[in-house]
């Protein structure tokens, strides 16, 4: 059984992190580097209606912060991502991802070293995955071309998507000075070359 609690709403958005995804949206799920700063990268982007942080992509059942921190349970630290595709296409969310981390560096990001660190996309369905492969590859070329090596990213389906803990949640809201060791490459991610 799930024992993480998250009560209180969302502190940017004001919306439930606990209710079902409202009709006509569609959620994407990335992992980029420490969940604190990768959050906020998404809950600020228009047509984004929730976020929330937990664990993906490993094998343990509902693992706490500890445990996704030791490197045992597989899991990546992960931001779950409620859009509305009428503002905010798939393909854009996938370009605010690759746009803010590294997706070269491995089971990395800067200073942050673990697989649960590691750069992933779990996609929902097919259309997800069609197009989380494009945007990849393309990408991948423009950050070969401009001297980067080759691509590292994760590209899986969605598993069980696990809450993270309540002082997890819109951590960089809650506490302003808090980490965030993100930072992109500086290369665009042309979006627009790819299919939505």
């Amino acid at each position: 059984m799930d024992t993480t609690v998250v009560e209180r709403p969302h502190l940017a958005l004001g919306v439930s992190m606990l209710d079902p995804a409202p009709p006509g949206t569609e959620t994407a799920y990335v992992a980029m580097g420490c969940f604190w700063g990768a959050e906020r990268k998404f809950f600020e982007l228009d047509g984004v209606v929730s976020t929330a942080v937990g664990y993906q992509g490993g094998y343990t059942p509902n693992p706490t912060y500890q445990e996704v921190c030791s490197g045992m349970t597989g899991h990546a630290e992960t931001v779950k991502v409620v859009f509305d595709p009428t503002r905010v296409t798939y393909a854009e969310i996938l370009r605010r991802f690759y746009e803010n981390h590294d997706p070269t560096q491995g089971f990395r990001q800067g200073g942050d070293i673990g697989t649960q660190y590691r750069s992933a996309i779990f996609y929902v369905g097919d259309q997800q995955e069609k197009i989380a492969r494009q945007v990849t590859a393309v990408y991948a070329e423009k950050l070969r071309s401009s001297g980067y090596g080759a691509v590292t990213t994760e590209i899986a389906p969605a598993g069980p998507f696990y809450m993270a803990e309540e002082y997890h949640q819109q951590y960089l809201i809650a506490n302003p000075n808090g980490y965030c060791g993100l930072g992109g490459t500086g290369v665009s991610c042309p979006v627009g070359l790819t299919t939505n």
